[in-house]
């Protein structure tokens, strides 16, 4: 019985060694390189891109800013909306500035919903 215990792990062994060495030896496949669609690119998305020296820290520089525009909160974020100064959110979420509304309409904002 030990002469067979060690016959079938020694055959265990040689196949564990020889079979990978022998299949990377006696592979006649070649791959060839598939050629890509060209994939149709979108312009970046312009939200969220409103220039710093357009953004303001209070509404009296950014009304300055902008005589005879509405000065409005734009959230800078990926949302891409913008709060009215009736808004509950006017001047109040974490990462916003104030904008004048035009400036916001160009950068792909949208007034919110809420």
């Amino acid at each position: 019985m030990t002469s067979s215990f060690a016959s079938r792990t020694l055959l265990s062994m040689l196949l564990f060694v020889a079979v990978p060495a022998l299949a990377a030896t006696t592979s006649t496949t070649t791959t060839t390189p598939v050629a890509s669609k060209p994939v149709a690119s979108k312009p970046p998305a312009q939200v969220g891109k409103i220039p710093i020296a357009d953004r303001f820290k209070t509404v009296s520089t950014a009304a300055a800013h902008c005589p005879g525009d509405v000065v409005v909160w734009s959230t800078l974020s990926k949302s891409g909306s913008y709060h009215l100064s009736g808004s509950r959110y006017y001047g109040k979420t974490k990462h916003g500035a104030y904008v004048c509304e035009k400036d916001a309409k160009a950068a792909g904002f949208h007034q919110s919903k809420v």
